[in-house]
């Protein structure tokens, strides 16, 4: 990675703080009433990354329009129940505190609901934090089509090579690396190798990487 950089952009789930386990916990509640279970190595597979529409569609392919989506929501209630459970991941206050001292824009980019980014951003402390949000639901589609990071660039007025993202998945990395934006693996589910294969060109387990510092003074 070269030039300046002028935005940052963050996934959300499994990014800012280990959300996994508990969206593990929510699925697995949601789905017991149809026989389904699914361990760390199933969810990692077939559920990071992923829309919770299509994440029931997979599991659950014979269901109506209608009981998939009142799941998905069951799920997803679930789920806000947990995050006040949540700590940020190691380092990443002290590293958003640097990038706006540096005056960088910062946007959040996730396929979660908009209830969730809430929730989670709130258990967090970090309401305030993001200069904006895009949401796969604002532009239809979610990763990893580059389309959400394609938006947040742009509303940022910013070129893909002056932006950086940080992911946690295989998805992510490619919606923001279709788009054109250098991207961190984030690897808070212990999973460099996967996250470098899916074209992050740089990987850390967590915001305390001195390396993550670096890239900020190229």
């Amino acid at each position: 990675m070269t030039g300046l950089v002028r935005a940052l952009l963050f996934d959300l789930d499994g990014t800012l703080a280990e959300t996994d386990p508990l969206h593990l916990l929510a699925w697995n509640e949601v789905f017991k009433p149809h026989g389904v279970e699914v361990d760390e190595k199933l969810y990692q597979q077939r559920i990071v990354g992923r829309t919770t529409a299509e994440i029931v569609r997979t599991f659950l392919p014979d269901i109506s329009p209608q009981e998939s989506e009142a799941i998905g929501d069951a799920k997803e209630r679930s789920f806000r129940e947990l995050t006040p459970k949540l700590e940020p991941l190691p380092g990443l206050t002290g590293f958003l505190r640097e990038t706006r001292r540096r005056d960088l824009s910062l946007g959040l980019v996730t396929n979660a609901p908009e209830e969730n980014v809430q929730s989670v951003l709130q258990a967090l402390l970090l309401e305030k934090t993001f200069d904006l949000a895009v949401l796969a639901s604002d532009v239809g589609v979610g990763k990893p089509d580059p389309t959400p990071y394609r938006k947040a660039i742009k509303s940022l007025g910013v070129e893909p090579e002056e932006a950086l993202a940080f992911e946690d998945s295989p998805t992510g990395i490619s919606s923001a690396t279709t788009a054109g934006i250098p991207t961190v693996g984030v690897a808070s589910a212990g999973n460099p190798e996967r996250l470098r294969e899916s074209g992050a060109f740089l990987t850390v387990r967590d915001f305390t990487d001195p390396a993550l510092y670096d890239l900020l003074d190229r």
